[in-house]
């Protein structure tokens, strides 16, 4: 849009410019342009750009007024103007408005400046402006660009040292800008990104508290801005409060009145500028001697102290440990530890823990302490002259080798030998002591110690074996089971205790763990598996003996004995020739050659013989022995011209035995083996040869089953998974039909019987008179129905249950008992729970909630022994339609039944209430049909009452054991105190 503003101008002005020169033909002119004026930016109004003259026509004539101006400038702007000078002399300057910015605006301007004259004529000029840099100072920018900052800083280690503030300032010229910070703080620094960091943690209590920093930014030439940044110190919670008092030992006497002042406990906290500290005592953890007042400090006494009760009996030194904690709460804590002395008073003779000692002593101890009977023995009044006792007179059997020594610490010293080896030695196996404890002040008290030394044996001496080694040999076709030999051994030990053998080492092949096994008791060593020279000709033995502490070791080498028990194995175990007729004699058959192998013989001691199907010995082999390869030669030729030879299809049995050649040393026996060959062998005529028959081929493959014994696992491991497999298919059938018969029930039979019956075959029903006795229980237990989680009551004792509520009986729908109808219904029961008062499992109905026990399959109901005479609800899920489970229509077959029960029932008075287990005087009569509805069905057995609850006793603490000592019994300590 300015462009063409100005383009549109331009054209104005050159217009009246070539009118002004056609009309007047008079010149007007600019001196001085075009040219260039430079001007700093930033500057003022009014300074200087260029200044140019207007020379006027040879008419007289003048400038005409508001001339010359400036008409248009590009890029537009109102920074210049044309003042007056001189004589037709005028000066461009600037206006001021706006300022000339370098960085932000052009740095050339093109004015357009326009003359006319009171003569019509005109000029117009442009003058470019160059606007000149300067260097100017950085800016802050941000909160420091016109105002202080104030940094907030926590003391401690809530600030640790790092960053705190980023200055922000920038260079118009983008030059590069660095920071500095006065005056210079060690405990600031500015780094060249302008980042304020702190260089430690700062403590209110010690480091001034607001620090004042001026922040300089320098550009490259060297103008700087500087601002102020105040750092202040926030005081917190950091300071430990210290206690100022010293004492920490009190001394109060025992028995000493509650409230009793025992000390003062002061502190002081050093956060006590700028936060309101209010320090809070206590003991922690609290103790039932004493208490403080939670403000002022002063401990009290809280209890009356009994010195001779435990545990102050043997500590008389109660600790304390003060809690001082400052304000607010979870700040600051320190703690001081105090002890408070409570003083003996003389009121208690020696006490020992044990008056019964039992002390097992080894045969090899030598002379020395035994018991220090002042370890288990105390007299606790602390002060010297109350707590002084000693031991005198000891006595009783093995008094000789025992001394108390000295008497006054109550030693008991070995003086004796009581090794049981040594002969001199009566070998006694317990001895009984008798020690007195007195206290050696008045009124010396005394207490008799009975300690009881028994000797314990010692292993001194390691099992001895009979031989240093043992070696035996077995061959290795020997049967599991059997006895290879027998090791022994020795002890000197008394008594003795036995030894035990055991197999520590060797004995073992990739196959089995172990080989052999050893009678622990007697030494004998037995094969447990199958042996085989060719994959181990020799077994070294670790035997161990062992009497249960000491070990002693040797080495038994078993020899296997080589027996010839392998078969020589051929590479061609059955095979297939083709020869023809006219096959020169001692040729090769085909190339046909049998290579054998045999684990336990040489090469060499092979021989190979056709041991049937050798028809007139036209074949053998070479070599026949003494090499593991042999080839099949023709011997003979064939004559089926003659007569001689009928046979085409010949079939070899090949043996190859083995002569057992390997070394003669270590052998069992001498035995040989045998191995087969079976070679098929069709001799092809010559096209000449008439033959009457057509001989077919037959192949025949000879298959073995040879079961080896070291592979006994494998029908063991089929055995094993069949039955396995069996019992799994077994398992799943059974869950099977228990899920189909639990979720699947079969339908139930119909009732065929006639709804209504003939009046020809009405026969006359007779009556049975039962009479039922109806008794007001009383409930006397509380439990949750596991059915339908409502609380109920029940009697313990018959198992009789009512809602608590409601006080409904438990069986759903019933709401009078004397009116229900006697139906039997054959429910499904489908759940199982617990009942709390019997412990007994049962079965329920999860829609009527019938239930019935579910070992014995009777109603829960107890005491009814006829289901003819129970009480049956109707209001099962089924009954609201008018049918039982069986699908008839048990109300209608039962509505003459119930309509006259409950006459009679509504003829019967009602029993008395609030009387608990009393018989009632009413009797109710009810009228069966045997043949009626209810009358199928058989009685239930007899049901045992409902178990009471079982009363568990309360267990009873187990007496104290004393470490180290076993005690016989101990004896009261008699009453001393009067």
């Amino acid at each position: 849009m300015d462009g063409r503003i100005l383009g549109k101008r331009q054209n104005i002005f050159f217009l009246l410019v070539l009118l002004g020169r056609i009309s007047g033909g008079k010149t007007l002119s600019l001196n001085g342009l075009p040219a260039t004026g430079n001007v700093t930016e930033n500057s003022s109004a009014y300074v200087l750009v260029y200044t140019f003259s207007v020379t006027l026509s040879p008419s007289p004539s003048e400038v005409a007024p508001g001339y010359p101006l400036i008409i248009n400038s590009n890029p537009l702007t109102k920074a210049f103007r044309i003042d007056p000078g001189a004589t037709h002399t005028y000066k461009v300057v600037t206006t001021g408005d706006p300022v000339l910015d370098y960085e932000t605006m052009p740095n050339s301007f093109d004015l357009q400046i326009y003359v006319n004259d009171t003569a019509g004529a005109s000029d117009l000029q442009i003058l470019t402006v160059q606007i000149t840099d300067v260097n100017e100072p950085p800016v802050f920018r941000g909160n420091l660009a016109d105002q202080t900052v104030m940094i907030y800083i926590l003391e401690g280690n809530r600030t640790p040292p790092g960053v705190i503030y980023q200055i922000d300032a920038s260079d118009p010229e983008q030059s590069q800008l660095t920071y500095s910070c006065t005056p210079v703080s060690e405990s600031f620094t500015v780094s060249q990104t302008g980042t304020i960091s702190s260089t430690k943690e700062f403590d209110f209590e010690s480091d001034p508290h607001t620090y004042v920093l001026n922040i300089t930014v320098t550009d490259r030439l060297g103008l700087s801005t500087t601002r102020t940044v105040i750092v202040n110190i926030i005081n917190t919670n950091d300071e430990t409060p210290y206690f100022t008092t010293k004492d920490k030992v009190y001394r109060i006497p025992e028995e000493t009145s509650p409230g009793t002042v025992v000390g003062n406990i002061t502190a002081k906290d050093p956060d006590g500028e700028g936060i309101v500290s209010t320090l809070v005592y206590s003991i922690s953890p609290p103790n039932m001697h004493f208490s403080i007042n939670p403000f002022t400090g002063v401990i009290y006494v809280a209890m009356q102290i009994d010195r001779d009760a435990a545990p102050l009996r043997l500590h008389p030194n109660i600790s304390l440990v003060i809690r001082v904690e400052d304000n607010p709460s979870g700040g600051q804590t320190n703690e001081m530890e105090i002890t408070v002395i409570i003083e003996d008073l003389n009121d208690n003779p020696p006490e020992c823990s044990f008056y019964n000692f039992r002390l097992e002593v080894y045969e090899t101890a030598t002379t020395g302490t035994l018991l220090d009977l002042r370890d288990h023995c105390q007299d606790i009044d602390v002060e010297p002259s109350n707590n002084e006792f000693n031991f005198t007179g000891l006595s009783g059997l093995g008094s000789n080798k025992f001394t108390l020594n000295p008497s006054d610490l109550g030693r008991i010293v070995l003086i004796g030998d009581l090794d049981f080896e040594n002969p001199d030695n009566l070998a006694v196996e317990e001895y009984t002591l008798t020690a007195v404890v007195q206290d050696i002040a008045q009124p010396y008290y005394t207490n008799n110690i009975y300690i009881y030394i028994k000797i314990t044996p010692v292993n001194e001496f390691f099992p001895v074996f009979n031989s240093p080694s043992y070696v035996f040999n077995v061959s290795e076709i020997t049967r599991a089971g059997s006895s290879i030999g027998e090791v022994r051994a020795t002890d000197k030990d008394l008594p003795f205790t036995g030894i035990t053998y055991s197999i520590v080492a060797g004995g073992g092949t990739l196959s089995y763990t172990n080989i052999f096994w050893i009678d622990p008791n007697e030494g004998n060593l037995e094969i447990i598996a199958t042996l085989d020279y060719e994959t181990t000709q020799k077994y070294i033995l670790t035997v161990q003996a062992s009497d249960t502490e000491k070990l002693a070791t040797v080495s038994v080498t078993i020899n296997v004995l080589e027996v010839n028990d392998e078969k020589p194995v051929c590479s061609a175990n059955t095979y297939s020739l083709a020869i023809p007729v006219d096959l020169t004699v001692g040729t090769n058959i085909e190339g046909f050659r049998i290579e054998c192998v045999d684990r336990d013989s040489s090469p060499r001691s092979f021989r190979y013989f056709i041991n049937s199907g050798n028809v007139n010995n036209h074949f053998t082999f070479s070599p026949s022995a003494g090499s593991n390869i042999s080839q099949l030669i023709l011997a003979s030729r064939f004559d089926y011209d003659s007569g001689l030879d009928t046979i085409w299809d010949y079939r070899l049995h090949v043996y190859i035995t083995d002569d057992n050649l390997l070394s003669g040393s270590n052998r069992a026996t001498a035995l040989i083996e045998t191995g087969t060959v079976t070679l098929s062998i069709k001799v092809i005529p010559n096209p000449t040869t008439t033959t009457t028959t057509t001989p077919a081929i037959t192949l025949l493959i000879r298959t073995e089953n040879v079961y080896s014994e070291s592979a006994w696992y494998v029908p063991f491991l089929i055995s094993v998974g069949s039955m396995l497999l069996l019992g799994l298919l077994g398992y799943l059938s059974f869950l099977l039909a228990k899920y189909i018969r639990t979720y699947c029930p079969p339908k139930p039979k119909a009732d065929k019987r006639p709804l209504k019956n003939t009046p020809e075959k009405k026969k006359v029903k007779k009556e049975e008179v039962w009479e039922m006795t109806k008794i007001n229980t009383v409930f006397d237990g509380e439990a949750r129905d596991p059915v339908t989680g409502k609380m109920y009551e029940y009697n313990s004792k018959s198992g009789a249950r009512r809602w608590k509520d409601t006080k409904e009986s438990m069986e759903p729908g019933i709401k009078d008992p004397l009116a229900q109808e006697m139906t039997k219904i054959n429910t499904v029961f489908d759940g199982e729970a617990r009942d709390p008062v019997t412990g007994k499992m049962y079965e329920y109905n999860s829609k009527s909630g019938a239930r019935r026990w579910k070992d014995t399959k009777e109603s829960m109901e107890p005491g009814i022994k006829d289901p003819l005479a129970q009480v049956i609800s109707t209001a099962s899920a089924n009954s609201s339609e008018g049918k039982d489970r069986t699908g008839t229509a048990s109300k209608q077959e039962a509505g003459t039944t119930g309509r006259e029960l409950a006459a009679e029932n509504n003829m019967a008075a009602k029993p008395s209430e609030g009387k608990a287990e009393t018989s009632s005087q009413d009797s109710l009569k009810i009228h069966k049909p045997k043949d009626g509805v209810g009358g199928r069905g058989s009685s239930s057995p007899d049901r045992s009452p409902v178990p009471s609850p079982k009363i568990y006793p309360q267990l009873q603490p187990k007496p104290a054991s004393k470490n180290g000592v076993k005690i016989l019994g101990a004896i009261p300590k008699p009453s001393l105190r009067h």
